[in-house]
């Protein structure tokens, strides 16, 4: 406690108060703006009276766009949340428990009379050699499994996760039933990839904690309500007049970032969509060429003069780190990257390159050069209104560890390498 004298208090009250601003008071000419660095979107309009002169700005270039009524993308952030701490969920009246996060007695009061049955991708169906399953083309089809005797919630683990299959051998018999809601089953199955867990289900249970729509789910993958949030000087070794941009939207809990490199030439950017890889980028792996192909496209990107490095959250091609090491570990087992994905019950590539764009719109860029080998890159940019004006190749030395990889990405998903 600090302890003030009358005389003290008198004295202070004497003073002239404190100006509400900081440095010599300057007029402001109405409708000046604030200097706009990069030629490039600043976060937003200038706010006040005087907010060009102090350059105070919102947060965000805009809003995000409205969604339909009828959607919810916090409903469906909700539900993501609940199935990775092992809640159930319903989807269009199709209640849900998702394998992965349950135990024995979260399926009990889910299931009390041990009948639901378990729901998977065709793409593991097709790996249990079901006679009546869909064709494992699209492996995000949706397969109903009978809950037989046996199938206790040890034996459901085991066939949630293909991982498991030379440890835990499944013989069956197996019984497939028609799924009454297609709609709701295929969203749930990608509902569990966007939360980062294995596609499979306890269905047909009681007392949801959230139920949603499959529309609420598109509404909170829109990249369109993806907005700018900041951005910030960021020194990086090979580009040290970097500037790093940090994109969000309003629901997702991933946050993108494009590190803008070199100054505007006149010339379209060299643009890099670059995947998060927790293993290559961070810890070194020698299993991919993410690791090289970062520090690569930094360098590339500098010597070019201008361009942007677009860093995105799609951990393991859009699977989620946990997901990406279990397909490792089948690639120990002998399969290649194509069917560890698809054996998971996953799509080849699952990412969204509308992220991209709309991160590209935001920084002001509808026309690029672009630096991959992924036909898909290029593609998935121009469908979402990018041009692409030029693919640079972008290709690195294999390693012992990853020449396997490099051959499936060139011989079974077109990579031009």
């Amino acid at each position: 406690m600090v302890e003030l004298s009358l005389a003290r208090l008198d004295e202070e009250r004497s003073r002239p108060p404190a100006r509400p601003y900081v440095g010599d008071r300057r007029r402001c000419a109405r409708g000046d703006r604030a200097h706009r660095v990069r030629g490039l979107p600043q976060l937003a309009e200038t706010v006040g009276s005087c907010a060009d002169h102090d350059r105070v700005r919102l947060l965000s270039e805009a809003a995000p766009p409205p969604v339909r009524p009828s959607a919810r993308p916090r409903a469906a952030a909700r539900a993501i949340d609940a199935l990775r701490r092992g809640w159930p969920i319903a989807i269009d009246g199709l209640t849900l428990l998702a394998i992965e996060t349950a135990d024995a007695a979260r399926l009990a009061e889910f299931d009390p009379a041990g009948a639901a049955g378990v729901l998977i991708s065709s793409g593991r169906a097709e790996t249990l050699k079901l006679a009546n399953q869909l064709a494992a083309a699209d492996p995000d089809l949706p397969v109903l499994v009978e809950r037989a005797p046996w199938l206790d919630f040890t034996a459901a683990t085991a066939l949630a996760d293909p991982s498991l299959d030379l440890a835990t051998p499944l013989k069956g018999p197996w019984r497939t039933l028609p799924v009454a809601a297609p709609d709701a089953a295929a969203a749930a199955l990608r509902l569990a990839r966007i939360a980062g867990l294995l596609p499979a289900f306890f269905v047909d249970g009681r007392d949801p904690e959230v139920t949603i729509t499959p529309s609420d789910i598109d509404a909170h993958e829109d990249a369109q309500r993806l907005t700018l949030a900041t951005r910030a000087r960021l020194p990086v070794a090979g580009a040290e007049d970097a500037e790093i941009v940090a994109f969000r939207s309003p629901e997702s809990a991933d946050d993108h970032v494009a590190l803008l490199i070199g100054q505007p030439n006149g010339q379209a950017p060299l643009i890099r969509l670059h995947s998060e890889c927790l293993t290559g980028d961070a810890l070194g792996s020698l299993k991919c060429d993410c690791g090289p192909q970062l520090d690569a496209a930094i360098r590339a990107i500098k010597a070019s003069g201008w361009g942007i490095l677009l860093y995105l959250r799609q951990e393991g091609r859009g699977i989620g780190l946990v997901n990406k090491l279990r397909a490792y570990a089948l690639q120990d087992q002998g399969f290649d990257t194509v069917d560890a994905n698809t054996r998971l019950g996953f799509a080849v590539d699952a990412r969204d390159f509308g992220v991209a764009a709309q991160m590209l719109k935001l920084l002001g860029q509808d026309r690029v050069r672009l630096l991959t080998n992924n036909p898909a890159k290029v593609a998935g940019l121009a469908a979402a209104g990018i041009a692409v004006a030029e693919r640079v190749p972008h290709a690195l030395p294999a390693n012992p560890h990853n020449a396997r990889y490099l051959a499936t990405k060139r011989d079974r998903t077109g990579h031009q390498l």
